[in-house]
C-alpha cells in the first residue's frame, strides 16, 4: 500500500475520489488541512537575492553557458 498526499483543486476531484472508495480501490483519509500559505509558498526571484555571491553565480552562468552551447553543437 502507498500513501499520497493530494492537493484538491476542484471538487469534482471529491466526487471522484469518493467513487473509487466505493469501488474499494483506495481508502480516503481525513487529515489535517493546512491553508495553502501553510503547505507551499511562491517564491520571488528577490527572495534569493544575496544567497550566493556575485563570483559564485558568475561562475553558475558561466557554466550553464556552457552547457547550452554543447549540448547546441551536438545537434
Amino acid at each position: 500500500m502507498q500513501t499520497i498526499t493530494i492537493d484538491i483543486l476542484n471538487n469534482n476531484a471529491v466526487r471522484i475520489l469518493q467513487d473509487l472508495e466505493l469501488l474499494q480501490l483506495i481508502r480516503m483519509r481525513k487529515d489535517k488541512i493546512l491553508p495553502a500559505t501553510d503547505t507551499a509558498k511562491i517564491l520571488k526571484p528577490s527572495d534569493y537575492r544575496g544567497s550566493i555571491s556575485k563570483e559564485t553565480a558568475d561562475k553558475i552562468n558561466a557554466h550553464i553557458e556552457q552547457s547550452r552551447n554543447e549540448w547546441n553543437n551536438n545537434f
